[in-house]
């Protein structure tokens, strides 16, 4: 009896629920939200930006930051910074670190919401594939070893390679008889994950008292001290990832029917995972190289998006794009404000944030499914 009560138990407990092909269907409606709500995020995206580009220890206001912008356009309009050395302190230092910031957050924001399309998962996020703690034992090997073959640019490259590396590694040892299967794959990304952290404390039990506090600044993510430079690689790696991910939407959309149905409908399901992870990666990585590790944002912007916009990632995408550059943009603002004469990492309030609202997720997740049996 006590069996037979368990399996009635078990057949109540609701199915994970897909969504529906009207859910995914752009409707005049939807597509009108979802306009209205990027839109609103694109304006606060401006005006956050023209904030943090004249917020600062020199203080540029925000008209004489659009004048500067103007005149750099050749439009002899708006007013240029009344400081003299305010056209210097917004070329040289905060226009840099404000455009990476941007490219980061739609790149992390946008990378989210692919896996988590993958995985058929809204609580899936970039770190599963193992990018972030790939980019980290890079990162760390150059700092302990005091390596410079490519100058200042040696610790980004080497956490870009190692991060190329880790993914390619998880995706191998999922990969048998020409598939791979989800479940496979997030549990090869928890194995590497560990043996990638593994390494990151050793190579931190090997450093110097200097390594390690290096190391332990990179882990939680800064965009201080960027450049033009580092705009320049950055920038085409992310807007390539950026636009060939867009294209994936359609695909993307059918895979939420679930993958017979995807396949029924002419997806090559295996064809569209290892793409959307080596654009994942290839966004990740670029990201992570320059910035360090920033957490919870490819988790949380999605999710939020998706919650307002509805789950069609034709809306999705560029809405995660714009919200995840807000979200960094608005976090690095935090970050060299908060404290005078400092430069909070940017991963450490990420995750500030981002821990709670993963806690509400799994709890929220929990409630509707009516537990975890």
């Amino acid at each position: 009896m006590k069996a037979v009560a368990e399996r009635r138990s078990i057949d109540r407990q609701p199915a994970r629920r897909r969504p529906a092909v009207s859910e995914l269907a752009l409707t005049p409606a939807r597509t009108a939200r979802a306009t209205v709500v990027i839109a609103a995020l694109l304006v606060a995206l401006v005006v956050t930006s023209l904030v943090s580009a004249g917020v600062g220890q020199l203080h540029v206001p925000p008209a004489e930051v659009i004048g500067s912008v103007l005149h750099r356009l050749g439009l002899a309009v708006g007013d240029l910074p009344s400081h003299p050395n305010g056209e210097a302190a917004l070329w040289n230092i905060r226009f840099p670190r404000l455009v990476l910031g941007l490219l980061v957050g739609a790149g992390l924001g946008v990378a989210g919401a692919v896996m988590q399309g993958i995985f058929g998962n809204p609580l899936a996020e970039p770190g599963v594939i193992g990018v972030s703690a790939g980019a980290g034992v890079g990162a760390c090997a150059v700092i302990v070893f005091g390596w410079a073959f490519l100058g200042p640019m040696t610790i980004p490259a080497a956490a870009f390679a190692t991060a190329l590396v880790t993914t390619v590694i998880v995706y191998g040892l999922a990969r048998r008889d020409g598939r791979t299967e989800v479940v496979t794959l997030v549990l090869m990304g928890i194995a590497v994950n560990a043996v990638a952290s593994a390494l990151i404390a050793y190579l931190v039990f090997l450093g110097d008292t200097a390594a390690r506090e290096q190391i332990v600044f990179w882990q939680l993510g800064s965009l201080n001290g960027s450049r033009w430079v580092q705009v320049r690689v950055v920038a085409p790696l992310m807007i390539v990832g950026l636009i060939a991910a867009w294209t994936l939407a359609g695909r993307l959309d059918l895979l939420a029917l679930g993958e017979r149905a995807a396949r029924h409908l002419g997806v090559h399901v295996e064809r569209l995972r290892l793409t959307a992870i080596v654009l994942t990666t290839l966004m990740v990585a670029a990201g992570v190289a320059f910035a360090g590790i920033i957490a919870f944002v490819g988790l949380v912007v999605p999710h939020l998006i998706r919650m307002a916009i509805g789950p069609s990632h034709r809306t999705l995408l560029p809405g995660s794009a714009v919200g995840g550059a807000l979200v960094l943009t608005a976090a690095d603002l935090v970050a060299r404000t908060a404290v005078d004469y400092a430069d909070l990492p940017i991963g450490m309030l990420t995750a500030l944030v981002g821990g709670p609202f993963f806690f509400w997720l799994l709890m929220r997740a929990r409630s509707r499914a009516g537990g975890w049996a």
